[in-house]
């Protein structure tokens, strides 16, 4: 086995010349697969088969190896046999149909409540830009929309009246979702200057040259709120992951909050209940600290008393 993986090194050394780098890589995960190999009593890599191999990751998984570690090593051992079924060394990829384990997906860290009021509550200078992404913001964190979907939100799919947004999600899926009264706010007192650039379409966002925002141009608007606010950087889906985070604390319905997602968990699996949208409202008048939507405001909201004035 040794020699043939000398033989392998060597071709990727002199005829593919891959860098030092992922020839190294290579080696030490070969090496591993070899040392374990040997442990079970294979002595030729034509003898290891897919049983063998999913053993060996197995095993690597259990002593720590990362998810990425072992889909490295999964690309190595494919590469390896490539090389020997060309070389009419091996008939088969023992390696062909298996996956590394899915690794811990890492979500963004949350602002805590008095971060995020620190955040929309700073002083918004009275002109254009400052007011666009004061809108931004309050709408991101109210309705807990991906950067996808505030950028394609059209004037159409805004219902301030009533205090809704309808967003085209993953799979053009659509999502009717309330808007807290802050956000109510800060659109209307948008939307009146977004009219001044003579918009080229109906984009709820726009430069001031009237074109629609692209995610990239969101992007550095919202890293540079988080800066001169926060002290931070800042992105969007931190935004919607806040939203999510603050309104589970409060209402403490899990279901209710994966629909207002839009995906039935929270690693973005598009598999959508079937609460009805008044149902939602509701919890999310309860919970959410920047509610109450357009139209319930006869009563004063629990978290009011979290803003100034």
């Amino acid at each position: 086995m040794q020699a043939d993986l000398d033989a392998y090194l060597h071709h990727l050394r002199n005829e593919r010349q891959v860098s030092a780098h992922t020839l190294d890589g290579y080696q030490r995960d070969l090496l591993k697969v070899l040392v374990l190999s040997e442990k079970a009593g294979v002595v030729e890599w034509a003898a290891l088969d897919g049983r063998n191999l999913r053993s060996f990751i197995a095993r690597l998984h259990l002593d720590g190896q990362s998810s990425r570690s072992l889909s490295r090593l999964l690309s190595a051992v494919r590469g390896l046999y490539r090389y020997l079924m060309r070389e009419g060394r091996c008939r088969h990829d023992p390696a062909a149909g298996i996956a590394a384990p899915k690794g811990a997906r890492r979500l963004p860290k949350a602002l805590d409540a008095d971060r995020t009021l620190q955040l929309l509550e700073g002083a918004v200078e009275d002109d254009f830009i400052a007011h666009r992404d004061q809108a931004m913001l309050e709408l991101f964190y109210s309705s807990g929309l991906r950067l996808s979907e505030l950028v394609g939100l059209d004037l159409e799919g805004l219902d301030l009246a009533a205090g809704l947004v309808r967003v085209h999600g993953k799979g053009n899926k659509v999502r009717e979702l309330p808007v807290g009264r802050k956000a109510c706010e800060a659109l209307e007192t948008w939307l009146p200057i977004r009219a001044s650039a003579r918009p080229a379409d109906q984009a709820v966002f726009v430069s001031q040259q009237g074109r629609r925002l692209s995610p990239r141009a969101v992007q550095l608007r919202v890293r540079e709120a988080g800066v001169r606010e926060l002290g931070q950087h800042l992105h969007p889906h931190m935004l919607r992951h806040s939203f999510a985070s603050h309104m589970l604390e409060s209402s403490q319905d899990l279901r209710a909050v994966q629909e207002l997602l839009g995906h039935a968990d929270i690693s973005t699996t598009q598999i959508y209940t079937h609460l009805d949208f008044q149902h939602l409202a509701a919890v999310y008048d309860q919970a959410h600290p920047r509610a109450k939507r357009r139209g319930e405001l006869t009563n004063e909201h629990p978290a009011d008393h979290l803003r100034p004035g």
